[in-house]
């Protein structure tokens, strides 16, 4: 890549006429009661490295068996002008069994980088991965145009996930469920195949994320989960038996806390933190500890962005060799971590003071 105007020349070049064409084509058909022809469904994608690289689990109802461990659209692959450092982890990735990507169409700002490094892999390689992006607008027209934008820059003309980002408020459920809303872009997407299944995620309100699924039969759930939850506003309380009980994929984010209950991370300057509850201190698990602890509750599989190859094979080796803890094993971890929970806790509501009062 040469620049960021370069860039998004190059992909819009490739395949995102056909992408583009297929939703104008489809949606504006459906609005004037046109008929046109019946698309066939797309092809479920399959890894063939992913069975002898890591134990699988059902992504709830979907059909597909997923690796534990699943590549996150961040960290690297959200950096601007990355390419050199970012298409090598995806590539690696795929290489090792990794068999769900997940990105969105706010990772990487404006240029939506994290697709676009994505959809550079993906045009040679799109039937080896389970591909979710995410829409955060919650009007139907809006969640459509983001939709078009991210088929051009995954270059594919169908994803296997879309789901509803960050639902924060039940300001965000109104919304979504109201005439107009997001929720009516989702079955037209999905009627006219252009996504295979719907999910929503969130990490600041469990309460939030349980209102929804109520309301509407989504196939997956991402939600925030790790050895600090416990503490406060803790999603294990509520939201995960609910999405068990209506037998949704469950997708763990937020494993490490953005390392904020990781031991060997230092924290960065105050300024450049996201929230009011600051990292202020090394953690307390290693990586190995915080994966077993989500992994040892009944997720599909945990998705954590990397910086690096390094810490891609490290989470990988710690999937693959993956035995699950007991009751009091896992007390232990929550008692380990709770002198930083307020830290872990940065993307939640109100997120509490660290050290924790």
């Amino acid at each position: 890549m040469s620049g960021p105007g370069t860039t998004r020349r190059d992909l819009f070049k490739l395949s995102a006429a056909a992408a583009a064409g297929l939703i104008a084509a489809r949606l504006g058909a459906m609005e004037s009661n046109e008929s046109v022809e019946p698309k066939p469904a797309p092809m479920a994608p399959l890894n063939p490295v992913t069975a002898t690289a890591m134990p699988t689990r059902n992504l709830g109802r979907t059909g597909h068996l997923v690796g534990l461990f699943s590549l996150g659209g961040q960290a690297a692959i959200e950096q601007p002008n990355n390419e050199k450092v970012a298409i090598p982890i995806i590539e690696r990735a795929l290489d090792l069994g990794v068999n769900y990507l997940d990105t969105s169409a706010r990772y990487g700002g404006e240029a939506r980088w994290s697709e676009q490094y994505l959809g550079q892999v993906l045009k040679r390689r799109r039937k080896e991965a389970f591909l979710a992006t995410k829409t955060h607008d919650r009007s139907a027209d809006g969640s459509l145009r983001l939709l078009e934008t991210s088929l051009k820059l995954l270059q594919t003309d169908h994803v296997d996930l879309w789901q509803l980002h960050a639902m924060s408020t039940m300001e965000d459920v109104e919304q979504v469920c109201a005439k107009g809303g997001a929720l009516e872009a989702f079955q037209r997407a999905r009627d006219q195949k252009l996504v295979r299944f719907l999910g929503l995620s969130g990490h600041t309100d469990p309460d939030v994320l349980a209102e929804a699924i109520r309301r509407f039969p989504f196939d997956t759930v991402l939600m925030a989960f790790n050895a600090a939850d416990t503490w406060y506003l803790p999603f294990k309380k509520t939201l995960l038996p609910l999405a068990v009980e209506k037998e949704m994929g469950i997708i763990g984010m937020k494993i490490p806390a953005r390392g904020r209950i990781l031991a060997g991370a230092q924290p960065p300057p105050p300024e450049k933190q996201r929230g009011t509850a600051k990292h202020d201190r090394p953690g307390t698990l290693t990586m190995k500890e915080a994966m077993r602890y989500t992994l040892s509750h009944p997720v599909s599989t945990v998705i954590i962005g990397v910086d690096n190859i390094a810490q891609l094979e490290e989470n990988i080796s710690i999937a693959r060799s993956f035995l699950p803890l007991n009751p009091a094993q896992l007390e232990a971890l929550e008692q380990k971590v709770k002198p930083v929970y307020g830290q872990a806790s940065w993307y939640k509501r109100d997120a509490p003071p660290n050290p924790p009062k």
